[in-house]
């Protein structure tokens, strides 16, 4: 097993959760650190094991805490994790990222810095804490829409599309007045160019600075309310297609800009009329997909193949990993919600699991929780994959998914005469 044994986690949340088996499966021991910043959007299983080790913000405690457990590998289970991962995997020794200038792989800005500096195609940008500023940057590059988002943010946390100085204004006063994901402030915003094209992500696992692509998507997006992009669903497209091989090679080159040499990557890419740009890169296993359910499909999967290259490097070096080929096809649908309800019970979601591609359903929160108007993807009630041998079939569900929330899936029961 190339010496490795004991393998830390940083935030096994989301997907993350699945590492430690994935870990146990290669034989490796797993003790799982809590970040002192984890997710909010992640729930709690109060009635779990929980955490083998909490930071408090001392990391040589910290690490002594994982020496002493025998860890000589170090991964982020999600995006809370990437920073303590890689400061634990340096101050350990052990096999990790580049640490010339890690904030690159969090802040978006000094991301697009780095990827710029290695000569890679990068979104005009701008941080400021001042509107006057970001409107003027706005006037002078007369382009709209103008993307805004926080410079640590996940997912759609508060990234909005402003087609007009009052959009930009609005956005610019709720990004400041919020928190991000992980408890901080936001005290500058992020301006974007608006990227056109089709996006695409691209999940990798590295091994000492060599890469291996495990699986490319390419999303597709609904505003909501006009100015805020969701994701509404992503579906696998073959390695050889049109455009993709051009959009793996530049996620790779993004790879070695922001110096991710070791564990798993998510980079998301913007294939345009020019050629890839990055939309953003994260050092952490992709999504919240169901792993079990990509390996039918495409014959393997990140967090599986995450777990053999730590165990078994040579199996990346020597290119036996396997490849991913899609098989059945298959639709990953982001749930949304547009009214305050509740989380469905069995009976209303029996519907769905009735669709004839229905696969695999996951929700947020359990049967009866409560419901908002779905902003972003941390507040998606969850997602549903469809799979079927024939696409128009998918399809025909997908509509008759959203037609069943836009007539009431997230609406509470009426109680019973009596109660």
């Amino acid at each position: 097993m190339s010496g490795t044994r004991t393998v830390a986690v940083v935030d096994a949340d989301g997907i993350g959760a699945h590492l430690p088996g994935a870990l146990a499966r290669q034989g490796l021991g797993c003790v799982v650190v809590r970040s002192d910043t984890p997710d909010a959007g992640f729930a709690r299983d109060a009635g779990g094991a929980g955490p083998d080790v909490v930071h408090a913000g001392d990391l040589a405690a910290t690490a002594a805490a994982l020496r002493g457990r025998g860890v000589d590998f170090v991964v982020a289970g999600t995006e809370s994790g990437v920073l303590l991962a890689d400061a634990l995997s340096a101050a350990l020794g052990t096999p990790g990222n580049g640490m010339s200038r890690p904030a690159a792989r969090r802040d978006k800005y000094a991301m697009a810095r780095a990827v710029a500096a290695a000569g890679l195609a990068t979104a005009a940008s701008l941080v400021t804490g001042s509107p006057a500023e970001l409107r003027e940057w706005a006037r002078q590059r007369g382009e709209w829409p103008v993307v805004l988002k926080p410079r640590a943010s996940a997912g759609t946390d508060q990234v909005h599309f402003c087609h007009s100085v009052e959009q930009l204004d609005a956005a610019f006063a709720a990004i400041s007045a919020a928190t991000d994901r992980y408890g901080g402030r936001n005290t500058t915003v992020l301006a974007q160019q608006y990227l056109h094209g089709e996006e695409y992500f691209v999940n990798t696992v590295s091994r000492d600075g060599v890469h291996h692509v495990v699986e490319i998507w390419r999303y597709h997006k609904a505003l909501i309310a006009g100015t805020v992009p969701m994701y509404d669903y992503e579906e696998p497209v073959p390695a050889e297609a049109p455009g993709v091989p051009e959009v793996a090679a530049y996620a790779l080159a993004v790879l070695d800009a922001l110096e991710i040499r070791n564990g798993a990557a998510h980079t998301e890419v913007m294939l345009t009329a020019d050629g890839p740009v990055l939309v953003e890169c994260a050092a952490r296993p992709g999504g919240a997909h169901a792993p079990d359910v990509i390996s039918r499909c495409l014959g393997t999967n990140q967090i599986d193949l995450l777990a053999r290259v730590i165990a078994r490097p040579g199996e990346l070096t020597d290119g036996t990993l396997p490849r991913y080929r899609i098989g059945t096809p298959l639709r990953y649908v982001s749930l949304i919600s547009h009214v305050d309800g509740v989380m469905p019970d069995a009976a209303r979601l029996a519907p769905v699991r009735a669709l004839p591609s229905f696969t695999e359903l996951v929700l947020a929160a359990p049967e009866g929780s409560p419901v908002r108007p779905t902003v972003d993807l941390s507040s998606s009630p969850g997602y549903v994959y469809l799979s079927a041998p024939d696409a128009a079939r998918i399809e025909a569900d997908y509509r008759r998914l959203r037609e069943l929330e836009r007539t009431g899936l997230y609406t509470a029961p009426v109680p019973a005469a009596g109660h």
